[in-house]
């Protein structure tokens, strides 16, 4: 794990989008796609806002979230009715999006033909994921109903997932797909977090799922 401590937000921001975009920008030097995987919540808006100026060429990137929440776009709690309005606009708005929420069917249901839009993006060209203070990635929360399974080497690319602190049911990707993306960034904010993020390493997956990623992580830090 590599640690790097910014002096304010802002800086980590902007490093932070600097960074993203030298890694899809090297990736498309090399390859003919790229993907990028990206976490829901507020923390990574202003990480996006940069982004989507970004010149890339967008249009051979393919974007998908870490998780989703199992709830419409249009939903104030979708992740990515927040992507839509904060990283796929302006150049951003040529990238490929795929989905992890299917409209009127189950997780269950949904979940084959959503990981076979993922799969041929795989493994994951830059990861950037945040981290809960209970150590959570993506929907991999401590004593959720399906995270033995999420954290096995032969997981599925994508899992339903419910726990008490996740709200509504959730979709997933594994800790296997997570783990293995090309590289990994966690952004983090905040003593609580990275007092979290300390006493992550002497703890097993289940308890701090964040351990699943960590070894080949850069953590961008701010308090």
């Amino acid at each position: 794990m590599k640690f790097v401590e910014y002096p304010d937000r802002e800086a980590m921001f902007m490093g932070l989008a600097d960074r993203l975009t030298s890694e899809l920008g090297e990736t498309l030097r090399m390859e003919a796609t790229a993907s990028l995987c990206v976490p829901g919540g507020t923390t990574p808006g202003p990480v996006f806002d940069l982004l989507s100026a970004s010149r890339l060429d967008w249009d051979r990137v393919t974007v998908f979230l870490n998780d989703e929440r199992w709830v419409p776009e249009i939903s104030e709690r979708s992740n990515a009715g927040l992507l839509r309005r904060r990283l796929l606009v302006e150049r951003a708005a040529a990238a490929t999006y795929l989905p992890l929420y299917a409209p009127d069917s189950a997780p269950e249901e949904a979940i084959p033909g959503l990981a076979a839009a993922i799969e041929p993006h795989l493994p994951i060209s830059v990861l950037l994921l945040g981290m809960g203070a209970d150590r959570h990635i993506a929907s991999l929360f401590p004593g959720a109903d399906r995270l033995t399974e999420a954290l096995a080497p032969d997981a599925p690319i994508l899992l339903p997932m419910r726990a008490e602190a996740a709200g509504e049911p959730r979709v997933t990707l594994s800790a296997r797909v997570l783990a293995g993306a090309m590289r990994i960034h966690i952004l983090i904010t905040g003593d609580e977090k990275r007092a979290a993020l300390d006493s992550a390493r002497a703890l097993p997956p289940e308890e701090a799922p964040v351990r699943a990623v960590l070894a080949n992580a850069t953590v961008h830090w701010a308090a």
